[in-house]
């Protein structure tokens, strides 16, 4: 069942390549007592996410920030290294968006987003969606209706603020 708006987020692990290597990152040590964004995306590098949904989060931060969102995270079914570079080429890491790695799709399946696409090579990824977070509970959820990127950018959640 996927999750929906008054929910708390599951007890959640991702991976971050820090400067020692990957890093596991526990989800309740960025939502505790914080209010985020998390936006999710099928794939790093593949279009729509890489020209208009981490875009749209870059153009949209400090509206986010203004809005009282502490942190921005853009989660994908890829491996940390992907994630790392990723949010390098992106701009992302440059303009604060923390970039995690749902690499084993736990979360994605925990929260019920994950879909599949064979012809294009996508198994067990995530669908495109976008969340504010407050202490653990979802108070705004945008999932996209289809493969375009227009109610989970950040102009489409801010609307939801």
């Amino acid at each position: 069942m996927a999750i929906e708006t008054g929910d708390t987020l599951p007890e959640a692990n991702f991976t971050m390549l820090g400067d020692s290597g990957p890093t596991s990152v526990p989800l309740a040590d960025k939502t505790k007592g914080r209010k985020i964004v998390i936006f999710a995306v099928p794939g790093a590098f593949t279009p729509t996410c890489h020209s208009a949904h981490v875009p749209s989060f870059i153009r949209t931060k400090d509206q986010f920030a203004a809005n009282g969102v502490d942190e921005i995270i853009c989660v994908s079914v890829n491996d940390p290294f992907i994630m790392k570079t990723w949010g390098e080429a992106s701009g992302a890491t440059e303009a604060g968006i923390t970039m995690l790695a749902d690499a084993d799709s736990s979360f994605t399946k925990a929260v019920g987003m994950e879909f599949s696409a064979p012809p294009v090579g996508f198994f067990n990824r995530s669908k495109r969606y976008a969340m504010v977070v407050d202490d653990g509970k979802v108070t705004a959820l945008n999932v996209e209706p289809d493969t375009g990127c227009s109610v989970s950018a950040g102009e489409g959640l801010l609307e939801e603020m």
